[in-house]
């Protein structure tokens, strides 16, 4: 009896399992036309432009002397404080990615990625099937102020080269030209309703 006990109750142990959805339940994820998340999309839209822009202005005020070293750390340190600020205004998630990432925990969200390796330089929107969460990705183009800390090699500045080597050691985020695709804003705004 103790046997066949022991066999009956790894039975039931594993079909709740089964039930209960252990093991690796991924969302699924499908991409959409945007006009079909109107109110989202627009919403993500905010969102992108309000940590653009704040990250913008602080980067600006960071190397308005020229010190683009200065400018690393504060990307590197308030970055992730503004997308978190932003997330709450906003009531999304946030983030940047790239396909060559300069900070190793800016990786793509799982729903992301197929997307971020075709390398495209468009919007695109993606729904997760189980409870209809938009996740948006906006294209970032570099700009022409961008070099000095992600253009070719000889146009870095020597302080950007310095500070990426101590903040980034296994930096990917340089070799890019004026207009190159840079990476992605990623936004997930829940369904309301």
């Amino acid at each position: 009896m103790g046997s066949r006990f022991k066999t009956v109750a790894a039975a039931c142990i594993v079909a709740a399992c089964a039930l209960i959805g252990c093991g690796d339940k991924t969302p699924e994820w499908t991409e959409i036309d945007a006009s079909t998340a109107a109110s989202r999309r627009a919403t993500a839209e905010r969102a992108r432009d309000a940590l653009a822009s704040e990250l913008v202005r602080e980067l600006t005020a960071a190397i308005a002397n020229g010190d683009v070293a200065k400018g690393i750390t504060v990307c590197k340190s308030r970055a992730p404080a503004i997308a978190e600020q932003v997330a709450k205004q906003h009531g999304v998630t946030i983030g940047r990615t790239s396909m060559r990432l300069r900070n190793p925990t800016n990786r793509a969200p799982q729903w992301a990625t197929k997307a971020i390796a075709q390398a495209e330089a468009k919007p695109r929107f993606f729904e997760d099937g189980a409870d209809k969460t938009l996740g948006a990705l906006f294209p970032i183009l570099l700009g022409p102020q961008c070099v000095v800390c992600h253009g070719k090699d000889e146009e870095l500045a020597p302080a950007a080269k310095s500070a990426l080597s101590e903040h980034y050691p296994d930096d990917q985020a340089t070799g890019f030209s004026p207009g190159d695709l840079r990476g992605w804003f990623w936004v997930e705004v829940p369904r309301s309703d």
